[in-house]
């Protein structure tokens, strides 16, 4: 028995939607089934199981929620394109838009370190050309002395606070500026360049050296150092404007491993700069940012070849610029003076124009989607209406393109779907009509044969389509005599059959009475023969046509017309009294194999008014054969012609002896045949009457 409290969770779980259904969702309860019993009762011992199974619950997860994802929101098409037009519109922009970004923050980094290293290189460079004039100076007054001593030279430390200027010659050391015995000097080493960065105990110096010659001899030269402490100030005024400068010096070779720089600065850690220690040299701020995307910006640059003044020996100083964007725009542009501005304008209003661009195109590309999609989605809603059988609903079309040709072309298949339906609709209910006109057109045929002692009977009507315009009908006149009546009427289908109805209501009212010998003389026919005093047995059938061609005349549209025979078998006198309306005579097959027609008549009834029809008579002794039929028997065609009267009579004389019903099959079955696989093109009918 299920439980009531499981069947209404289940229901609710699939009302919102939330009941498993795919094999992978089962497999995600699972896992979190087995995570959760393996978190609650912590058994945590077998830690790698635990973490691959949550790794794969992850994963099943994600999966399960793509899927997901995919088949309710990724369903419909104007999801898709736009999600198309985000992959090929807007992720390629991000992404060189990120590029942008990142190279952008790269070469402003590498640009800010670029600016201090050239400042740097220039102030040495200036340092060095200061330096060769003094020393051109101080070589020109050597030789005019030829003695070492305080030469009365001007130097300007203006340009150079602080500067210590020092000539070696003959290994005597004469401090040309600067304090007295603030700052003694050593012999420059060979290997020392003309202008570089100096570490002389533990400080940090611009440094020029140059040499001259004063005679010819190699060791009359004179060499002549110029010094200036690299420090704050100093570097402040060499590189202004450009944030904050950090410099730190090589790692002492028996100092412990330094941790990483602080957060916001380089890893640099792997390297024998000393980072974790306060910086050599720190100038300049970073000034508070001039928009709201002013970031700050931090690179680094290495400082090599600088130089241990006692030993000669090269090292490495690391320098660290913090700075902002809006300090390398200013440097960058400083040249233009008051057009910075303006380049900067230019360039925000180039910025926003491909931006309303983008925002525009996006814009443009959803709305063409949208025009597409609420097509499909209209022609889908119509084609659900279609499904539930509603074809009278019709799509507004508000667009001029092919999709909105598609619309109209949809409502025009729709228009002629329901017409389609209509007409179906109207067909069923005629051809149940037909099928019931067909039944009550059934029980006008003859059930019985009405056998007289001396005259077999049997009759068939295969209409062409569900109801015929052929007639037919076996009329019992006393015990001792039979009518038999073939028709055809003009046209086909319910009309014609309507009107064999006609013709078998007044045939039968007329012949089913006692019959008047005056309308047999009002008619100018014969009388049928009489017995003695005895009144006339059977109706003149020349009367019975005369009176149905008055009444089809008066009664039916002047196209309408019968063709008819009609007999009457007195089977005391062994007689058939006979009169043909222009239908097709009846064959007489006689026992001894010759055969005649019963041609004797007139016209069609209901053609013409006041006609008048002959009668005529033909015994039938014992084995003849009377072959009454439509024109659907003789007249269907193919290659080798009509069927045709012979042929008819052959058939009838091969299977003379066999029962009426086995004769009018074999004479259906060669009709048949002779059609081969064409439609039958009328109604056929046969009528077989043999005496005994």
């Amino acid at each position: 028995m299920t439980n009531p409290l499981f069947q209404s969770v289940q229901s609710s779980l699939r009302r919102n939607g939330l009941l498993p259904h795919s094999k992978l969702a089962r497999f995600c309860i699972a896992l979190a089934g087995i995570v959760a019993l393996w978190t609650l009762f912590g058994q945590r011992g077998f830690s790698l199981g635990y973490s691959f199974t949550l790794f794969v619950l992850v994963i099943a997860t994600l999966a399960l929620a793509f899927r997901a994802f995919k088949r309710r929101f990724m369903w419909r098409l104007r999801n898709r394109l736009i999600v198309t037009y985000v992959f090929i519109g807007v992720i390629p922009l991000v992404l060189l838009a990120t590029i942008g970004v990142v190279a952008g923050y790269l070469f402003a980094g590498q640009f800010s370190t670029f600016v201090v290293t050239t400042d740097v290189r220039n102030e040495l460079r200036r340092l060095e050309t200061a330096n060769r004039t003094i020393t051109h100076e101080v070589a020109r007054a050597l030789r005019r002395k030829a003695v070492l001593d305080t030469p009365q030279l001007s130097i300007n430390n203006e340009a150079f606070p602080g500067r210590q200027v020092t000539a070696y010659y003959h290994g005597r050391a004469v401090q040309l500026s600067g304090s007295e015995g603030a700052y003694e000097v050593a012999p420059p080493p060979s290997q020392v360049p003309v202008a570089s960065i100096i570490l002389d105990n533990g400080e940090l110096y611009f440094r020029a050296i140059n040499h001259a010659r004063i005679a010819e001899s190699p060791d009359d030269g004179l060499i002549v150092v110029s010094s200036v402490p690299l420090d704050k100030t100093h570097l402040e005024s060499i590189v202004a404007n450009m944030g904050r400068i950090d410099v730190y010096s090589e790692r002492a070779p028996d100092s412990a491993s330094a941790p990483a720089m602080r957060r916001g600065s380089l890893d640099l850690s792997g390297t024998d700069i000393d980072v974790s220690a306060a910086p050599k040299i720190t100038c300049g701020a970073v000034p508070p940012a001039a928009w709201r995307f002013d970031v700050e910006l931090s690179s680094f640059t290495p400082i090599p070849n600088v130089i241990m003044w006692q030993s000669g020996a090269a090292k490495h100083l690391l320098m660290i610029v913090r700075t902002r964007p809006s300090l390398l725009y200013n440097r960058l542009f400083r040249t233009l003076g008051e057009w910075t501005s303006a380049i900067w304008i230019g360039l925000a209003t180039l910025a926003v124009v491909f931006a309303l661009i983008e925002i525009g195109a996006f814009v443009i590309g959803v709305r063409l989607t949208r025009t597409m999609t609420s097509s499909v989605a209209k022609l889908y809603n119509a084609t659900q209406h279609v499904n539930r059988g509603d074809f009278t609903h019709r799509i507004e079309v508000s667009t001029e393109d092919q999709l909105a040709s598609l619309e109209s072309s949809f409502n025009s298949m729709t228009a002629s779907i329901e017409k389609l339906v209509g007409e179906q609709k109207e067909k069923q209910r005629i051809e149940s009509e037909l099928y019931i006109a067909k039944e009550v057109q059934d029980l006008l045929f003859p059930r019985d044969a009405a056998d007289l002692d001396g005259l077999e009977l049997h009759g068939i009507c295969r209409p062409a389509r569900t109801v015929s315009g052929d007639y037919y009908d076996f009329l019992p006149v006393g015990e001792n005599a039979v009518g038999l009546a073939v028709g055809d009427i003009s046209g086909k289908g319910i009309s014609a059959a309507l009107m064999m109805a006609t013709v078998h209501a007044f045939v039968r009212a007329h012949t089913l009475v006692e019959p008047m010998p005056a309308m047999a003389a009002a008619a100018g026919a014969n009388a049928p023969a009489t017995q003695g005093e005895n009144t006339i047995c059977c109706p003149s059938p020349a009367t019975v046509l005369a009176l149905l061609n008055q009444q089809l005349f008066r009664s039916t549209p002047a196209q309408k017309y019968a063709t008819m025979f009609l007999g009457f078998y007195d089977q005391q006198s062994r007689q058939l009294t006979y009169s043909n309306a222009g239908h097709l005579p009846p064959i007489v097959i006689c026992a001894d194999g010759t055969t005649h027609l019963l041609e004797i008549g007139g016209t069609v009834v209901g053609l013409f008014g006041d006609m008048v029809y002959p009668e005529g008579r033909v015994t039938l002794n014992p084995g003849d054969i009377v072959v009454a039929y439509s024109d659907g028997i003789t007249e269907p065609e193919n290659d080798f012609g009509d069927f045709g009267e012979e042929r008819l009579a052959q058939i009838v004389q091969e299977n003379r002896n066999l029962p009426l019903p086995r004769i009018s099959e074999a004479i259906l079955s060669a009709v048949t045949d002779w059609i081969g696989g064409e439609e039958q093109p009328d109604d056929m009918t046969v009528v077989l009457a043999r005496a005994r």
